[in-house]
């Protein structure tokens, strides 16, 4: 494996549960329930998709208002409360260090990427991102992560791909990556274990590929 490609939201930044917290208070503001099945569906998923979900979920609403309007208050909340998932800060210079180049992959848009990972601190550790708005397809399609492999400069086979939800994981396996399930709000259903490897943190995963190559290198 040469590359390591990572999904942003709830992956490297602890920031899904704030996501959740908006789309709720928008729900109570509106007097809609959302299903208990709703973080599961929405997380992760692109534009197309989570307008879609919206739309069944918020009978009435502008689905793109409302996106527009959680984003919003994200980004607001992003200012203050935002905070690294543990173990991204050990685990990117540690693969950086061992040659991977390293891509991040997000549903979100770019200015939005840009500034939540300059204000955590790893912006620098990244060759290149690939944004939301940049693909016409969003997960679950593999456009994203068919992108990224390529400013790499690598085939798709030889990246990781790290996800936190189903969506990704399921636009990793479409672009023929190897995926890595770090779970958040999304469990670890058998569907996705099936072909996704499991870790319960960034700092598990860092610890099996540093001990892979390290194996390797005694060879």
């Amino acid at each position: 494996m040469k590359g390591a490609i990572f999904d942003m939201d709830g992956l490297l930044l602890d920031s899904e549960r704030l996501y959740q917290r908006c789309w709720h208070q928008l729900a109570r503001e509106r007097g809609v329930t959302l299903p208990p099945d709703f973080a599961v569906r929405i997380t992760g998923s692109g534009q197309g998709v989570t307008q879609q979900i919206l739309g069944s979920c918020f009978p009435g609403e502008d689905p793109r208002a409302l996106n527009l309007a959680c984003r919003a208050m994200v980004m607001e909340l992003e200012k203050t409360d935002l905070q690294l998932k543990p173990g991204a800060a050990e685990l990117l210079p540690a693969l950086q260090r061992a040659g991977y180049r390293l891509a991040v992959a997000s549903s979100s848009p770019r200015d939005m990427v840009r500034t939540n990972l300059e204000r955590t601190g790893i912006l620098g550790f990244f060759d290149t991102l690939v944004c939301g708005d940049e693909v016409r397809r969003g997960k679950p399609e593999p456009d994203i992560f068919l992108l990224a492999a390529g400013r790499l400069a690598l085939p798709p086979a030889e990246c990781y791909v790290l996800e936190d939800s189903a969506n990704g994981l399921l636009a990793a396996r479409a672009a023929g990556c190897r995926a890595v399930m770090i779970p958040d709000l999304v469990p670890p259903a058998p569907e996705l274990t099936a072909f996704a490897a499991v870790y319960p943190d960034l700092t598990a995963f860092g610890k099996a590929v540093i001990a892979q190559l390290s194996g390797l290198q005694g060879i």
